[in-house]
This record gives structure tokens, sequence and C-alpha cells, in this order.
């Protein structure tokens, strides 16, 4: 009765997630050792129940740590996290496009000297990425470092599912919220 369709939002002791982006979530396997370890409280469950010889459970679609864990600082610098800090916006022509067309792009090209960072790279649409090549042409907006607040705050870009029984806690902490 394993499922990968169980997956839990994890929050820390604080009841914050632990990670906004990419959102900390456990599958249903690693929710459950947790569960019956005692590292984590089941805030709340899925609407299915499980039967083995000896239980009968259902699986947590919401679950606090029992301890407090410190959560790094520092945004992954990642192909996704640029296209969320940039919005999925091409900074070259300012056009929204989805993941699977966008690319990024060195502002200043790496044969120029340009460094592979948040600070000089930017979301870019295939064509106008093919236009640019290696010059350096100034993009709408300069690219800047991501922040983890910022970032936070501009998750409701990612269109991914969410369960029902994680919005009110994405909610309290602010990263549901719009501008």
């Amino acid at each position: 009765m394993h499922s990968p369709n169980y997956p839990a939002l994890v929050l820390n002791a604080d009841f914050q997630p632990v990670r906004i982006h990419p959102l900390s979530t456990w599958g249903f396997e690693r929710a459950m050792r947790a569960v019956l370890s005692d590292r984590v409280t089941v805030l709340e469950e899925y609407d299915v129940e499980f039967r083995s010889a000896n239980l009968t459970y259902r699986p947590p679609s919401v679950v606090a740590l029992t301890r407090y864990i410190k959560v790094p600082q520092k945004v992954a610098f990642n192909r996704l996290n640029i296209f969320l800090r940039d919005e999925f916006r091409c900074l070259y022509c300012g056009e929204r496009f989805s993941t699977k067309d966008l690319t990024f792009d060195h502002v200043i090209p790496r044969a120029r000297g340009g460094r592979n960072s948040p600070e000089n790279v930017v979301s870019a649409c295939m064509p106008c990425n093919s236009r640019k090549g290696d010059k350096l042409i100034r993009p709408k907006r300069i690219p800047k470092p991501m922040d983890p607040r910022d970032m936070a705050r501009k998750a409701h870009l990612i269109k991914k599912e969410l369960h029902s029984d994680w919005l009110s806690y994405l909610y309290w902490s602010g990263v549901l919220e719009q501008d």
C-alpha cells in the first residue's frame, strides 16, 4: 500500500515550512518512518485508511518536527530558482514563459569572464538567448541575489498542486500571500 500519492508537508517545530522553495515535503514512507519513531507530530491526515496485519492508519498530510532545526538562509543557485526569481519572464523581452521555453543566460558571457552567479545569470527565452549570443546586452532588469523572503513571496507562481490541508499552514507563513 505504499504510495507516492500521499506526500506530507513538513513543518519545523515552530509550525513554519522547513523550506519554501522547493516546498518541504516528504514521501509516504519517510513520513511514516518519522511518525513511528516519534520524530514528528501529525497535524493533518489524508482521508484514506490503510490496514496491515497489526495496524490501521491514515497517511499524514501535514507533520511538524518535534525538534526545531535551523533552516539555511541561502537560496540554492539552480535553474528553477533563477526562473522563480525572474517570475518566469525573459529579462530581455519581458514576456512570461513556461519553464520548458526558458533557458538561462549569462549577462556577461562566460567567454568574456562572466561568473556563474545569480548576479550574472538571468532567465531568457530561446529566441532572445540565441539573438544575444556572446554579445553584451543589458537585460530589462538587473539580476540580483536570491533573497529567501522574496523567493517565498513568489512561491505562488509555481504551478504545483497543493493539498487542501496544506493551505492554512502556508498562509500562516506568508508563502501564498499575494503582493
